[in-house]
């Protein structure tokens, strides 16, 4: 089939979306994204919630697929529904002409949704340049459009949170760190969920201290936030403290608890969930197992590939 008659195909509402021709959509040529963002804004608004939505899990399932001109497209789409699903749908992609795309939908979209959308994808960028695999000119645009929608305080609490997030891998640079402890000190719960996430991305072990008081907390969305972030940070220091959490209350407390030891590794950790092995809940046994599976490939992943 012909590409053009495809895209008739899609337009044309009285025939069913069939998943299995959303393949077509698939590796397109710059020609053929052009044809598609001329005839994209034509099609029916439900019909285009439809396809990127269903584009995205078909990636998901399928590695060999590849959407992403789709969803460039579908970033200046009408529909905030599909400009939220096309930023999501670019999650993997590390292409820079992505990042004006990006600070424009952070700046300027009228979405709520789409701008938190917008402001976690660029913590993706955030990171790539904490790993040197970024130019200098292009995280100096990302910060700048972060540092503005968190500096905001007439913008939303949400889009402000998830800015933080997004830079909170930048904990070396003195205005970040203070950013993370006013959220912390804030007196809104989102806030300080944020910083103790963006404490977490951060990788440093200077908030230690300040994670560790709230292992206690009585909200367990900051235990569970605590739980990841210690595991991200790495010290074999919260061995002992994370412990404490493996018989929370709450189930995703006591799950994130056990997947941040299998990141820390140790021979402390190891017997911790060695001992969880025997629990009666599937679910813990089977974390545990992942857990430790994480460790042994952490100590030798030679070995762990090789492995019969």
């Amino acid at each position: 089939m012909l590409f053009e008659e495809y895209l008739r195909e899609l337009a044309d509402t009285s025939i069913p979306i069939k998943v299995s021709r959303l393949t077509h959509l698939s590796d397109l040529s710059p020609e053929q994204r052009e044809e598609l963002a001329g005839v994209w804004p034509a099609i029916d608004e439900g019909r285009r919630r439809q396809v990127v939505s269903q584009l995205v899990d078909l990636a998901e399932d399928n590695v060999d697929l590849n959407f992403d001109a789709v969803y460039f497209v579908a970033l200046t789409d009408g529909d905030e529904e599909v400009r939220v699903e096309a930023v999501r749908g670019l999650w993997e992609y590390q292409g820079r002409d992505l990042i004006p795309h990006l600070l424009r939908l952070l700046a300027r979209d009228g979405s709520t949704e789409v701008r938190s959308e917008a402001a976690l994808a660029l913590g993706r960028f955030v990171l790539l340049s904490e790993y040197g695999n970024l130019r200098d000119r292009y995280f100096a645009q990302i910060e700048g459009g972060l540092r503005r929608a968190l500096a905001d305080h007439k913008e939303v609490e949400e889009v402000r949170a998830r800015a933080l997030e997004a830079i909170g891998a930048c904990s070396g640079r003195t205005w970040v760190r203070q950013a993370i402890r006013e959220a912390y000190e804030s007196d809104t719960s989102r806030m300080k969920v944020s910083a103790i996430h963006a404490m977490g991305r951060s990788a440093d072990s200077r908030w230690l201290p300040l994670l560790f008081r709230e292992l206690a907390s009585e909200d367990g969305e900051l235990r569970y936030e605590v739980a990841v972030a210690l595991g991200s940070i790495g010290d074999e220091e919260a061995v002992s403290r994370l412990a404490n959490l493996l018989r929370d209350e709450d189930a995703e407390v006591r799950q994130a608890a056990i997947a941040a030891l299998g990141e820390i590794g140790g021979a402390e950790a190891k017997t911790l969930l060695m001992g969880l092995l025997e629990e009666s809940l599937p679910a813990v046994r089977e974390a545990a197992r992942e857990a430790l599976t994480e460790i042994d490939f952490g100590e030798d992943p030679l070995a762990f590939r090789f492995r019969s």
